[in-house]
């Protein structure tokens, strides 16, 4: 299939609630759909960078002048014939992963819809449902974090996620814990800590957490393996796996016993599939992390999710927790009854990106043919 042309659009969504981390606050979100056409097909992909180089280096602004002036001029005229054909194309330009992901997934669809098959088929997944979980930002007070997590069980959430930073730990877990005794329930710290608070983290051991994510440095894989080894707890690293090589380190360093797969961060879907593999051969399961995408990038985020590896319930929650208008159609909707979220079964990555809301958020726009 010959790439004719490539869209870019930057857009912003207002959350429905305000999502606070140990890095900041996020009120509204900010992303770049890529649009890719070739023989009259359109495949859609998403770039998760943000404003500010704080989750990565990478920001909206990066990723769009790295798109457009160094991975799609390199795409375009290109005749792709299957998914190994994607990432050779710019193996010259180093970094970026997550520009580099946008554009590759974006072909991914493309591909999937000419053959007329769900992503998920292309990609390898076995699964028609995948299990689902709810991330809870920082709260205000106590209070406010135990109605949240009331609200997320009542739901029909099976697996909650809370963040943590120093003064927010040991307190906010046990009281959630002692609320749900049973649920499973996990703390990400998003690099909020150094090696030298071991002893407190180890408090963690009693609450019976599924896992810790990312307690230390984003580029920090040495240390998370003395801190494996002094917890019970499992650790799951996150920022640290920005790509094949890393997981591979993980992996030999022992430096966690599971991994956040979030496909923008290590390059696209081809290093996810390796990471995988390779995870899968370790005995390292998976789960897939959330960017809190729009529907285009939550749907990819489902398909990848149908992969046998992935064991652990992801970040893929319903639309309606983050967005009180999606860009895309049907919603993403929890069944409640097993917190798990259907795998989409129509062509490529099955949704319908509604160009009128596009259009509503956009902020910049780039035709490149």
């Amino acid at each position: 299939m010959k790439i004719d042309s490539v869209e870019l659009h930057l857009i912003e969504l207002p959350l429905v609630h305000p999502f606070r981390t140990s890095f900041g606050i996020e009120r509204e979100r900010p992303c770049i759909l890529v649009e890719v056409h070739g023989e009259g097909v359109t495949g859609w992909g998403e770039c998760v960078a943000n404003y500010a180089p704080l989750y990565s280096a990478e920001t909206v602004e990066t990723a769009w002048h790295i798109l457009s002036d160094f991975l799609v001029p390199a795409l375009l005229g290109q005749e792709i014939g299957e998914p190994a054909d994607i990432a050779p194309l710019y193996k010259h330009v180093r970094g970026h992963p997550m520009a580099k992901a946008s554009l590759e997934n974006a072909t991914w669809d493309l591909l999937a819809k000419a053959q007329g098959v769900p992503l998920s088929a292309l990609l390898g997944g076995v699964r028609d449902r995948v299990e689902v979980g709810v991330s809870i930002g920082i709260q205000p007070t106590l209070e406010g974090l135990l109605d949240r997590v009331d609200g997320f069980v009542a739901a029909g959430y099976g697996r909650i996620k809370m963040k943590i930073e120093p003064g927010w730990l040991l307190e906010p877990i046990g009281q959630v814990r002692e609320r749900h005794p049973h649920i499973r329930l996990m703390a990400d710290a998003n690099s909020a800590f150094i090696l030298d608070d071991a002893p407190l983290l180890r408090q963690l051991d009693p609450f019976n957490l599924l896992m810790i994510e990312q307690p230390l440095g984003y580029d920090d894989i040495a240390n998370h393996a003395r801190l494996q080894a002094q917890m019970e707890t499992p650790i799951c690293l996150d920022e640290s796996i920005h790509g094949v090589a890393d997981a591979q380190a993980m992996i030999d360093l022992q430096a966690g016993r599971i991994i956040n797969m979030k496909v923008g961060r290590v390059g696209g879907f081809s290093n996810a599939l390796t990471i995988h593999d390779m995870a899968q051969a370790a005995g390292i399961p998976l789960w897939c992390g959330g960017m809190l995408e729009t529907g285009i990038g939550r749907a990819a985020n489902v398909h990848l999710a149908s992969l046998p590896n992935f064991q652990l319930p992801g970040d893929i929650s319903a639309t309606d927790r983050y967005y009180h208008e999606d860009i895309a159609e049907p919603p993403f909707v929890l069944n409640t009854a097993d917190s798990t979220m259907a795998v989409p079964t129509g062509p490529g990555i099955g949704v319908e990106v509604l160009r009128d809301r596009v259009e509503k958020a956009r902020l910049r726009h780039l035709v490149l043919a």
